[in-house]
């Protein structure tokens, strides 16, 4: 990849023509040395990304599981639309639309809700009229369809393609290195450098074979202004060869996906992640867009770019309004020295956004979820800690049933820990949490996890029916879910400390004198308003993560999640070192001559310092 520095002038040009450097890595040399190199990362000069999003997923589900593949079709969750198939959008209906004015539109409209938990559900079902204020709504039909086509992909791309499961319905994937391989096996002339190449390894590859992009997708054109048939002619290069096998690939896998789903999907491919996903939308439903390099200048410059994601809300209007600006063309003109003095430092992803540059890269996530969480808004609140109860059986069904269908597929799975998080508007803080170690149980029932949720809510809550409460959000989580260790400790020790007697109901365990776990209920919480900074509440520390034009939301939270529980291990580790402190100061053996109840003069104790893991963590903190 061309490593030319870009413009960087700080004098703002307001609305002159960008010049040309905006845009003066599109076409790199590539040479034998980069061909053959083993992995260059985000800067490969023959890097390919795809994302591919399904089309109407929850609708589609829907058609497929009452088989009407062709009816107008919408996914209800209480009076929202939040999916619409296409059928439907022929007659002009949209998501967010009220359900009264999808009927007058279409009044053959297939109408489905979907599937809640009420009070003695084990598993979701689907009823015409559920009532938000005794139900829970549940997306465990699509999570399950999710799986089975994240499994796909990687049954049918090539071996050492790099897969990203960037929502329950999209995911990116990075083709860079089977390419790579593919392209040898296509052309072994490229794998030995000539013996008269005047640079050696650094000599420039020879000019590449053209193009048939029939039957591989839809060109996003080079200039939209001419005729499509003028660009037959136009010269390819070997990022262009690396795009049409890439092509090739992504349109086998989502036939395969057609074939054994049913499930119709659309692909964005291009050099990055960011590119990927905003020409996957090209050409819906079941479209394949190709974004070949020599067609990004034109293809950006007139977007706006407010639509861009993170570029719309509060930092667009800023940017709209700090630079009389609408379009991605606009900004263009704008240096990066002015946009930090404006915006700060990590304005850096905004000026090579606009040009197209997104060094994310695509990383695998791990096949199991290393937690699972079911919760509840509670618009009309809870304000009896009985009036509780029934909600937590209805989170604990969620849960149960999730964590079963998981170890069906991996019987060692397990989590380390239960947790509920409760906002109580009536108390300080309003938001809190407890936790504590989740033990071996030989049957995962919903009466189990709800004996062990109703403990938690009543050490959150407390038992004094005087004191003031309004719960308008509850949640039920299992976290540190991973293979199944030795040594697991049984029910009872979830409910009892000490007594050694037979369990005989979990609902009816003796709950009381259980020691605290650490790190339970020590108060950790977020208290910045930034969803992308978390800074603890007790101790002050701020960590801030890096924003992303192709980080999803649910991707967000799952960051943010890690983040805070990464510096609560912290916290964990540095009461463990207290504890081990403690336990070696009470067990030092008595001096030589020391009589027996005398003690000796006490001397200052020098504070000592965090010891084994906990040391670690003082580092990293």
């Amino acid at each position: 990849m061309s490593t030319a520095p870009r413009s960087r002038s700080s004098l703002w040009k307001g609305k002159e023509k960008a010049e040309s450097n905006d845009f003066d890595d599109l076409d790199p040399v590539i040479t034998y040395r980069t061909l053959l190199a083993q992995n260059l990362g985000a800067l490969d000069p023959l890097r390919v990304i795809a994302l591919c999003d399904s089309d109407a997923f929850y609708a589609a589900c829907e058609m497929i599981r009452l088989n009407i593949p062709t009816k107008p079709l919408v996914v209800l969750q209480w009076q929202a639309l939040i999916a619409v198939n296409y059928p439907a959008r022929k007659f002009g209906i949209t998501r967010m639309m009220k359900i009264q004015d999808a009927m007058k539109l279409c009044p053959e409209l297939v109408v489905v809700h979907v599937a809640t938990y009420q009070e003695g559900d084990k598993e979701p079902q689907y009823r015409e009229n559920p009532d938000s204020r005794t139900h829970k709504v549940s997306l465990d039909l699509y999570r399950r369809e999710s799986v089975k086509m994240l499994q796909l992909y990687k049954d049918g791309l090539p071996e050492g393609t790099e897969i990203e499961k960037a929502s329950i319905d999209e995911a990116f994937m990075d083709l860079t290195k089977p390419i790579r391989q593919i392209l040898l096996e296509r052309y072994p002339y490229l794998s030995q450098v000539p013996d008269d190449a005047p640079m050696g390894l650094d000599t420039p590859l020879p000019p590449p074979p053209p193009v048939a992009w029939e039957h591989l997708g839809t060109l996003v054109p080079i200039d939209p202004s001419k005729d499509p048939s003028e660009e037959e002619n136009v010269p390819s290069t070997w990022h262009d060869v690396a795009l049409s096998i890439a092509a090739e690939a992504m349109e086998k896998a989502r036939q395969k996906i057609n074939a054994e789903l049913g499930y119709t999907t659309s692909a964005g491919i291009a050099r990055n992640k960011f590119l990927a996903k905003l020409c996957a939308s090209y050409r819906k439903p079941m479209g394949q867009s190709i974004l070949r390099n020599a067609a990004i200048p034109n293809y950006l410059k007139p977007m706006e770019f407010q639509k861009i994601r993170f570029l719309g809300g509060k930092l667009g209007e800023s940017l709209a309004n700090e630079f009389d600006v609408s379009t991605v063309g606009d900004l263009l003109s704008i240096s990066l020295d002015d946009m930090q003095r404006r915006f700060g430092e990590e304005s850096i992803w905004v000026y090579d956004i606009l040009r197209g540059i997104d060094h994310t890269e695509v990383q695998a996530k791990q096949a199991v979820n290393k937690s699972m969480l079911a919760s509840k808004n509670l618009p009309d609140g809870v304000f009896k800690l009985e009036e509780g109860f029934p909600w937590i059986r209805v989170l604990a069904a969620e849960l149960a049933l999730r964590l079963n269908e998981a170890r069906e597929v991996t019987p060692n799975l397990w989590p380390k820990t239960i947790v509920m998080h409760v906002r109580n508007v009536k108390a300080q803080p309003t938001s809190r949490s407890k936790q504590a170690p989740w033990p071996f149980v030989k049957e995962v029932t919903v009466d189990v996890v709800a004996a062990a949720g109703n403990k938690l809510w009543k050490e959150l809550i407390g038992t004094d029916v005087q004191t003031p409460m309004k719960v308008i959000g509850m949640s039920l989580a299992f976290t540190g879910i991973e293979g199944v260790e030795t040594g697991l400790k049984s029910i009872d020790t979830f409910f009892k400390s000490g007594v050694k007697r037979p369990l005989d109901s979990v609902e009816d365990a003796d709950t009381e004198n259980v020691p605290e776990p650490l790190g339970a209920g020590s108060g950790q919480r977020n208290i910045s308003k930034d969803p992308t900074t978390f800074i603890c509440s007790r101790c002050g520390q701020r960590l801030t993560l890096p924003r992303s034009a192709t980080r999803t939301e649910e991707e967000r939270r799952a960051q943010m999640q890690k983040i805070q529980d990464e510096h609560e291990d912290f916290h964990v580790a540095l009461e463990i070192s207290k504890e081990v402190s403690f336990a070696e100061r009470g067990r030092k053996p008595e001096s030589k001559g020391k009589v027996r109840g005398e003690e000796k003069p006490k001397k200052k104790r020098r504070k000592e310092s965090p010891k084994g893991i906990a040391k670690f963590f003082n580092k990293l903190s």
